[in-house]
């Protein structure tokens, strides 16, 4: 009876021991470590779980105590170390330590997924399709990856890769769209294809063609639109013809300056010589002839401002060049001084006879 007793004692002493020993796996299990954690955030699914054997060899944390503010204390609070008991944080310090301690596992996490370890760990992720497919419709779902623009921190945000397109996107989820582009530089995603080259689709060689009512459009169709900004080709058209009515306007008034002065004198020499009505009315016609419009303004003195306007407009459409002009002026000269005599001798018979 008494071995039997002690025999059930020591069998309730080992099954205590062992549910202590569950509660304390248990425990443990439940309670994540810091880059589990990390990585489980909304947001974060962009990022793999770097091996703490990785993140306890210095070398592979070269240079990097040099960019990250409390280095010391932020590689602790990856690896799980208990801090110093006499170390007293506020609020706004402990929030800059957990800063800290962000931005050194995203430098480390770049420099992680560039190793052979890391590049299988993305991998699995693209499988997955963890970083999110194409939004090119002609990509048809294309899975992506993860890239940076820069590999210095605080330069910009991460894209999204598409080996199909070879193009550059943004997340979709806005939380992703904050990340830094650095956690995963610029020579990840493009390694990993070298490495595994049969997940590297083929180039898309499709592109989409825009069309009006079933017909293709020629690239000069935005050059000729009846509205909005004009192309090119438009501008200059309306600037050869604004600069030749501004040649037209310049000779038309030119020659107007010339009409008059021949008008003037072929009008002033008979009246200048004494002679009657008639002969004045002559040697303003006689003048007017060769302005090709001046005489009409000599002999019928007394039409109205619409014919004066309508001559003007003629002379303007019909105005020939400088030089055509002085010809017809030394022309017009010569032909006043022919007339001339035979006016005179006519003036003097008339003279006579009276």
């Amino acid at each position: 009876m008494q071995n039997r007793a002690q025999t059930e004692a020591v069998d309730l002493v080992s099954d205590s021991d062992t549910e202590d020993s569950e509660d304390m796996t248990g425990s443990e299990q439940g309670d994540p470590s810091w880059i589990s954690w990390f990585c489980g955030l909304r947001g974060n699914e962009f990022f793999c779980e770097v091996d703490e054997d990785y993140i306890e060899d210095d070398f592979n944390l070269s240079g990097l105590s040099g960019l990250v503010p409390y280095y010391e204390y932020a590689l602790d609070m990856i690896l799980d170390n208990e801090p110093p008991q006499d170390m007293m944080l506020t609020e706004s310090q402990q929030e800059l330590l957990e800063n800290a301690a962000e931005m050194l596992y995203g430098l480390i996490h770049a420099r992680y997924i560039v190793t052979a370890r890391g590049l299988g760990a993305m991998l699995e992720k693209f499988k997955n399709v963890d970083f999110g497919r194409c939004p090119r419709v002609l990509c048809e779902g294309q899975p992506c990856l993860a890239v940076g623009t820069s590999d210095l921190p605080g330069q910009a945000t991460v894209k999204i890769f598409c080996p199909k397109c070879e193009d550059i996107y943004y997340p979709r989820i806005d939380y992703q769209c904050s990340i830094d582009g650095a956690f995963f530089g610029s020579t990840f995603p493009h390694l990993l294809l070298m490495t595994y080259p049969m997940y590297r689709p083929p180039r898309s060689a499709d592109a989409y063609t825009p069309r009006v009512f079933g017909f293709k459009l020629h690239p000069s169709a935005y050059n000729n639109g009846g509205s909005g900004e004009r192309g090119p080709g438009v501008r200059q058209i309306a600037a050869g013809a604004r600069a030749g009515n501004g040649g037209a306007g310049a000779g038309g008034g030119a020659g107007a300056a010339d009409g008059a002065a021949q008008q003037a004198r072929g009008g002033g020499g008979p009246s200048g010589s004494g002679a009657n009505a008639t002969g004045g009315g002559g040697g303003a016609r006689a003048g007017g002839g060769g302005a090709g419009g001046g005489g009409g303004a000599g002999g019928g003195g007394g039409q109205g401002d619409e014919e004066d306007m309508a001559a003007g407009s003629q002379e303007q459409q019909h105005t020939p060049p400088p030089q055509q002009q002085e010809q017809q002026q030394q022309q017009q000269q010569q032909r006043q001084a022919q007339q001339r005599p035979g006016q005179q001798a006519e003036a003097a018979g008339t003279s006579g006879s009276v």
